[in-house]
């Protein structure tokens, strides 16, 4: 048995969702392997992909897709660890008590947002001041309490900006957290929380080992389990990515095809 672990945005949804792909995904489980996401995404905004809907919060867009099942889902960077029906299997959870500070200095870097993510409630959007605020959306004086999060997510107008605020939260929140980028986007999760540690928890649920790994992605996240694991880098990722995988692929598509 094989386990590919896929990112979606730019790797499995490149250039689209199409029979072909999905096909080859169904061929894939047919021999007897597992397949499944690996996404800076919440659980929410994987189950709204899943379910084929779209969800305009989420911080990149989502398109529709052909039909495709997965055999587990690891979101939020590695942080929620699901299994085919969306039942979390195992999660790193953080206290509350760093959301305040935390969001402060976001919104002191320039950042327009942050959106709050949990496996047991909806993604939360907090901004900077009310005139900026949607009906659903709230500020640091108004925003909800929350029983722990799994990440806090921003976006900014360049992966230049997100580079320099990422740094920024390395050496404030290094004792507690890891953030996280990937292009425009920041993902903040938990200290020891990435995409590595994310299968590694799945590999320990379900009884498989490391050697039964397939990895593929193409940003910068996906670094920790491109380094990690056997693993292709898309060939549209960044050159990053690309030195770290030992092969390239132009589509999830290809690689199945090599690897069956």
């Amino acid at each position: 048995m094989k386990i590919l672990a896929t990112d979606y945005d730019g790797t499995l949804n490149h250039g689209g969702i199409d029979k072909e792909k999905c096909d080859a995904i169904k061929k894939w489980q047919e021999n007897g392997n597992l397949f499944g996401i690996v996404s800076g995404r919440s659980l929410e905004g994987l189950k709204m992909l899943i379910s084929g809907k779209e969800n305009p919060k989420n911080l990149v867009k989502t398109g529709k897709t052909q039909s495709y099942s997965c055999d587990f889902l690891i979101a939020n960077n590695g942080a929620v660890i699901c299994d085919g029906k969306m039942n979390v299997l195992t999660q790193t959870k953080c206290k509350t008590d760093i959301i305040e500070p935390l969001i402060k200095v976001l919104f002191d870097l320039n950042c327009p947002l942050a959106c709050v993510c949990g496996s047991t409630f909806d993604d939360t959007y907090i901004k900077p001041d009310k005139e900026h605020c949607e009906t659903d959306e709230f500020t640091l004086e108004n925003m909800p309490s929350f029983p722990f999060f799994n990440q806090i997510s921003t976006i900014l107008d360049t992966d230049e900006e997100a580079f320099e605020v990422a740094k920024v939260l390395r050496e404030r929140f290094s004792d507690r957290l890891n953030p996280l980028q990937n292009g425009r986007c920041i993902d903040i999760v938990p200290k020891g929380v990435d995409k590595a540690s994310g299968i590694y928890a799945l590999l320990d649920a379900i009884g498989a080992k490391k050697e039964d790994v397939i990895t593929v992605g193409d940003n910068i996240n996906d670094a920790d389990m491109i380094r990690e694991f056997y693993s292709y880098a898309m060939e549209n990722g960044v050159d990053a990515i690309k030195q770290l995988a030992d092969k390239t692929t132009v589509s999830v598509t290809e690689l199945i095809k090599n690897e069956l």
